[in-house]
């Protein structure tokens, strides 16, 4: 008896973690059913996706959608909706809203908020702090958790964990594998004076190429103690990818669209639309993280979609925000380099 579907995308390109290849998609009650050679099966409708590619819905795995305490930028469920016309299906939003997502009763606010109103899969990082770090091996394991992120240098909100001994603490007590924001706090408050009013640009020399580099050895050293699996976020210099190449044991990559994209002349262009933590910077920089994705340092590509208001962005640097959005942008952004020759869809696919 053939098989019966409500929908057949017949005979697309797919490209799947298995490698790209002529198939048919089988759709059933609104899931994926079937993947093969559908052509004896029937359905209520049938497309023809011959000369297209399919590609899997895409896992942004760092977005911060600013609910609770910031829903005028935005909210679980418009940042959700841009999400899924962006062809992403599944986010996990960061931990640095207000109230910040430190504890169970945060964590199961923020599900309980994004619960049938959220229009695709989601999962919430929990904040690590040297207030809650000797739980963290509980908070990381609860429903709805992606698991524990920590900022070594101050960003947008208040979390923070600058001392060595903090992370240590924090890694003692993961089981899963910890994301950091990497940049050295000391360095940061060191250089402030680096920042010259009204100038954008000075921004990635205030928090320049040592202070990401200090910070990122800093974790491979404590990780590499405490045996424990990191991964590190945004990563944005040639030095990094050096040195993470290096430990590939122990931590896995995230680079950004935007930083795979811009480089340091945008800031004449946009100001400080431009302006994120870390920075974009000199081109040298976002040829290195392309050299990174081609020879495996690269595991992740995340949008670090973090919008603000045009009015707040269009405040004089350095009183401006540093964030900018990328969640509905980051698959056609990418499909962009893939048509330019930068990367496949296979490793596109590898990568989200």
């Amino acid at each position: 008896m053939p098989q019966v579907f409500d929908v057949i995308l017949s005979g697309g390109a797919l490209v799947n973690q298995d490698g790209e290849g002529a198939r048919d998609i089988g759709l059933r009650d609104g899931k994926i059913a079937e993947i093969g050679d559908l052509s004896r099966a029937s359905a209520g409708e049938t497309i023809d996706c011959r000369g297209l590619h399919i590609l899997p819905g895409v896992i942004d795995s760092q977005v911060h959608f600013r609910e609770p305490g910031a829903a005028h930028k935005e909210d679980l469920e418009s940042g959700s909706r841009g999400a899924v016309l962006g062809g992403v299906v599944g986010v996990f939003d960061m931990p640095n809203t207000n109230p910040l997502t430190t504890g169970e009763a945060e964590l199961a606010d923020k599900v309980a908020r994004a619960t049938g109103r959220m229009h695709c899969d989601f999962a919430f990082w929990v904040g690590g702090t040297h207030e809650n770090a000797a739980h963290l091996g509980e908070l990381e394991r609860l429903p709805g958790a992606a698991g524990v992120k920590v900022f070594m240098g101050s960003s947008t909100g208040s979390l923070l964990i600058a001392d060595d001994a903090g992370i240590a603490d924090v890694l003692s007590h993961t089981r899963r594998r910890a994301a950091f924001h990497s940049e050295d706090e000391d360095r940061l408050n060191l250089r402030k004076s680096m920042r010259i009013a009204g100038d954008p640009s000075s921004h990635p020399v205030w928090r320049d190429v040592e202070t990401a580099v200090r910070s990122t050895r800093r974790l491979m050293n404590i990780a590499r103690e405490k045996g424990a699996l990191v991964h590190v976020l945004h990563v944005t210099t040639e030095e990094e990818i050096a040195l993470l190449a290096e430990h590939k044991d122990i931590a896995s990559v995230e680079v950004t669209p935007h930083h795979l994209t811009m480089d340091a002349s945008d800031y004449a262009r946009i100001g400080t639309l431009a302006q994120m933590n870390p920075p974009v910077r000199e081109a040298r920089h976002r040829e290195a993280l392309w050299r990174g994705v081609a020879q495996g340092v690269v595991d992740v590509l995340g949008s670090d979609h973090a919008p603000h208001t045009l009015e707040e962005k269009a405040k004089p640097y350095p009183n401006s925000p540093s964030g900018m959005t990328g969640v509905q942008t980051l698959v056609p952004l990418l499909l962009d380099h893939v048509n330019a020759g930068r990367l496949t869809l296979q490793r596109f696919v590898d990568l989200t």
